[in-house]
């Protein structure tokens, strides 16, 4: 026979399973408890976002892979040629291009 079939509520189970951890682990050690559980929550939720995230990147790099063409299309003329002035003005501050011929 099962303890809970006792028990004159479902929400009574709750207490009862509260109250014996308090038992087992003391006062003291139940905010420590709860610390650990909370900071093992977020580590699986920031895992499974940064899995979906990779996910993401993979599959991109898969579509582009396969269509190169596609993926240089994808990219606005506007952005190639800011990309473009950036670098220039990496290359200039690096020392690697004169700044006469800039």
């Amino acid at each position: 026979m099962s303890v809970l079939f006792f028990l004159p509520e479902p929400g009574m189970s709750w207490l009862i399973v509260i109250a014996i951890i308090a038992l087992l682990f003391g006062g003291s050690k139940l905010p420590q408890l709860a610390k650990a559980l909370g900071q093992s929550k977020k580590a699986f939720k920031d895992g499974l976002a940064e899995g979906e995230e990779e996910a993401a990147r993979e599959k991109t790099r898969r579509e582009m892979a396969n269509d190169p063409k596609a993926s240089l299309s994808a990219v606005d003329d506007e952005e190639l040629f800011e990309e473009a002035r950036r670098r220039a003005r990496l290359r200039v501050a690096e020392g690697s291009i004169p700044e006469d011929r800039k």
